[in-house]
């Protein structure tokens, strides 16, 4: 079955190439500090929606402007740890005040994990290499189907991991090391390191 193959070729591709990557590690970061559901379901959306523009665009995708993209990606993630930042720093204060600070809403977290995941994956590797794979072999659906999988097999290991660590680690100390990873996420887009 040439599919099957494709498709497992396919997956453990993109697989390999997302480990190490920046939305992979904006999904661990971001499970530290929302429940683990909406963190995701964000990302496994944007993620989804990603492979979809990839394998529509196929080798067109690679033509478009990297350098914006990533641009757009840093001052994203640069604006999300400054509101990391801020949130944990008003948690300190209702903590301090007797308040307890709430946690913000299914719909809130999938928006902002959905909006961080979506631009940062723009552009990206594994998104290029989607769109590669696509044009190659002109199978868009296996080349999704094993795409996506890959994508979201990396998000659940990411998120898990994430959560966890969220729980054993101080929640002060944990938002505060996200933000600074954050900051240097937006730092090499802006700069053109990633």
């Amino acid at each position: 079955m040439p599919d099957l193959h494709l498709l497992l070729s396919v997956f453990g591709v993109i697989f390999i190439a997302e480990i190490p990557d920046k939305t992979a590690l904006a999904a661990l970061v971001l499970a530290t500090k929302f429940r683990p559901l909406p963190v995701f379901l964000g990302t496994a959306l944007a993620l989804t929606v990603q492979s979809i523009i990839a394998v529509a665009a196929g080798g067109l995708l690679s033509l478009l402007p990297t350098r914006p993209v990533h641009i757009g990606a840093g001052v994203l993630f640069l604006v999300f740890a400054v509101m990391m930042w801020r949130r944990q720093e008003e948690a300190v204060e209702a903590a301090a005040g007797g308040a307890t600070a709430k946690e913000p809403t299914f719909w809130r977290a999938f928006g902002q994990v959905f909006g961080v995941v979506f631009l940062a994956e723009w552009g990206d590797l594994t998104q290029l290499g989607t769109a590669t794979l696509a044009a190659r072999y002109g199978k868009p659906l296996t080349v999704f189907v094993g795409s996506t999988l890959a994508l979201w097999c990396v998000a659940a290991i990411a998120v898990f991991i994430g959560h966890r660590a969220g729980k054993v680690l101080n929640p002060a100390i944990t938002k505060k090391v996200a933000s600074v990873i954050f900051v240097a996420l937006g730092i090499a887009l802006l700069v053109g390191w990633m």
